[in-house]
């Protein structure tokens, strides 16, 4: 198939397999599956905090109307770009991040944040230019190496997202989420070798902790079901349950890919985002991991085509 007929296809495909998830149920791909949705916890998506939209509209105020220093202003399109994030309006934050840029070349959180956003809608290359040049500016920045991390590994690179992970888990070794990032990564690289490091590491992660049963699960030391009976544990409001629950769908979505199981995986993905939880590095990714699902699909489709018109 000529490559001008296939690249016309490939977003045909990725539609079709965007109205064919769209109503997915967990199936045959785990035969405890069915068991595991009627266990399933299910967030109240969290509001959007009128808070944030009051602080907007102030700060949108100002820079129209007051008249402040460059480096006034940029700090200021660099706080609304922050707040648009955090209530889930990306473009508009992505457009403050730059215009913050523009004004104050030397913003280094701008450049990580514009950074998470091109991560997210795979601009990969541009992604990584953003955090070498807030690490440049701040070598000891340690979520820029969290976030370039996350870019490579999202890029295809496991090997260089490995190297990051180690040095932002170094910082705190005790920290879960540290430790599962980098596990995630050297998965891709060596399986065995990553599990063995996984359990290695984890005897620093506090037991009281709650996603020291993301790490039991992935070590197989818990089940899915148990896990998910585990999730409401020692909670104590509808906010922490909803956090809760954005991380485990997250992780149990990852932990299903792993195993082979895409239409599970799909669908904690989505349990994921639906909690409205835009803040949280696992709601920024499950989207992303759904976009990549859908082009695999459809590259496979296209493959199928392709090796029938042989025949």
């Amino acid at each position: 198939m000529h490559s001008s007929i296939k690249n016309a296809i490939l977003p045909l495909l990725i539609s079709a397999c965007l109205l064919t998830q769209g109503c997915t149920v967990l199936s045959h791909d785990d035969n405890s599956s069915s068991v595991m949705m009627n266990q399933l916890v299910i967030a109240e998506p969290l509001p959007i905090s009128y808070k944030s939209e009051i602080a907007i509209a102030r700060l949108s105020e100002v820079l129209e109307r007051v008249k402040i220093s460059d480096e006034q202003r940029a700090e200021l399109f660099y706080d609304r770009g922050v707040l648009y994030d955090s209530v889930g309006l990306r473009s508009l934050a992505r457009i403050d991040f730059s215009h913050a840029l523009q004004l104050k070349p030397d913003l280094v959180d701008a450049y990580n944040f514009l950074g998470i956003h091109l991560t997210q809608v795979q601009e990969f290359s541009q992604a990584y230019e953003q955090f070498d040049s807030a690490l440049e500016l701040d070598p000891e920045h340690e979520y820029a190496y969290l976030n370039r991390g996350i870019a490579l590994y999202y890029g295809a690179r496991p090997e260089l997202a490995a190297a990051d992970f180690k040095a932002f888990h170094h910082q705190q070794k005790d920290d879960p989420y540290r430790l599962l990032w980098l596990y995630l990564t050297e998965y891709e690289v060596d399986d065995i070798a990553a599990k063995s490091a996984l359990e290695r590491r984890a005897e620093l992660v506090d037991e009281r902790t709650w996603a020291k049963q993301v790490i039991y699960l992935y070590l197989g030391d818990i089940s899915q079901q148990t896990f998910i009976s585990n999730l409401t544990r020692n909670v104590t409001s509808s906010k922490q349950l909803t956090d809760r629950l954005c991380e485990a769908y997250f992780y149990l979505g990852k932990y299903n890919q792993m195993r082979g199981f895409s239409n599970a995986a799909a669908n904690f993905f989505k349990l994921s985002l639906s909690t409205n939880v835009y803040e949280f590095v696992e709601h920024r990714y499950a989207k992303l991991e759904l976009d990549l699902m859908r082009t695999l699909a459809a590259q496979e489709q296209i493959t199928e085509i392709e090796e029938a018109a042989k025949l």
